[in-house]
């Protein structure tokens, strides 16, 4: 008698855990959101093992395969939309970290949906958060600076933890990045985050590294540069410790830089520089959120509001 057996289910690549894990630490994702992620790879690893093929190895033909097959099963256009945002994402991470020489979901095109505005924390939220570490301890010192430099200069997380000290010119108040891309750019410090940057590298980094030697602008107790994880659980650590309940992450700090520039007035193509984006209407998503605070406030505060 032959006996039915359920279908194994793909083992997950390193890669995909990897992915999910550098969203959950960079962006502070959702246990649900990177579910949903996992559930739309494993599916695509899932039918590329039966055509003998691996998740690291898909071509451009299979994902648009793969995709029409969903449609030609009457999935809905914003189901469409998330599954290539999935594979999108995750390609274009193994692109980023040199896994991948090519991003095969390059040029595939997903359904025109609304988009979704980023969350931001209030000026005043802000502040309350760069005050949360404790300046008067050497990882204190390190944290407020972190912190203050990137909500001065609205770095991706992943350049912030990856400054080296030739990448910061105390002198000029500057720092060089190299985003996404290879795009190289400067990005201004200003007065506040400069002085806890003189700081830390004049008195809380020498005590962290003693007599051991590390090029990473901001490094550990064991005198190693701070991983994404790491100051993603120190940033939560502090907001948790000031009151902010909402889900934070450094990207939250990233989203509060643009949006409270464009509410002072700055131009949208500055803050399009400023955060190493190539595309304007990767900026124009920021405007919608300065404009509604505006709103708010005009509401707020004009006598016919």
């Amino acid at each position: 008698m032959v006996v039915a057996t359920k279908r194994a289910e793909p083992v997950a690549p390193a890669a995909l855990d990897d992915f999910l894990d550098a969203l959950w630490m960079e962006q502070g994702l959702g246990e649900r959101t990177l579910s949903a992620y996992r559930s739309d790879l494993l599916g695509f690893q899932r039918w590329l093992v039966a055509d003998g093929e691996e998740l690291m190895d898909a071509r451009r033909d299979q994902v648009l395969a793969f995709v029409g097959q969903r449609v030609g099963r009457g999935a809905k256009p914003r189901s469409v939309a998330r599954l290539l945002t999935s594979l999108r994402r995750f390609y274009r991470y193994q692109v980023r970290e040199g896994r991948l020489a090519e991003d095969p979901t390059r040029d595939v095109e997903s359904p025109r949906l609304g988009r979704p505005l980023p969350g931001s924390l209030s000026e005043a939220e802000v502040s309350r958060l760069l005050a949360a570490p404790d300046p008067d301890t050497a990882l204190g010192q390190r944290d407020r600076c972190m912190l203050e430099v990137l909500y001065a200069t609205g770095l991706r997380v992943s350049e912030l933890v990856g400054l080296s000290l030739s990448e910061v010119s105390l002198q000029q108040g500057l720092v060089r990045v190299l985003g996404k891309g290879g795009r190289e750019r400067l990005v201004p410090l200003g007065e506040e985050a400069l002085a806890w940057l003189q700081a830390w590298l004049r008195e809380g980094r020498p005590a962290l590294l003693g007599r051991r030697v590390c090029d990473a602008v901001f490094v550990t107790s064991r005198g190693e540069g701070l991983t994404r994880q790491a100051f993603w659980y120190r940033i939560k650590k502090h907001a948790q410790a000031v009151g902010i309940t909402r889900s934070i992450s450094p990207h939250t700090l990233r989203h509060a830089f643009a949006t409270h520039l464009l509410n002072h007035g700055a131009d949208l193509r500055v803050v399009q520089l400023l955060l190493g984006h190539g595309d304007l209407s990767t900026t124009q998503i920021y405007t919608h959120v300065a404009r509604q605070r505006l709103q708010q406030m005009h509401a707020q505060h004009h006598p016919r509001g």
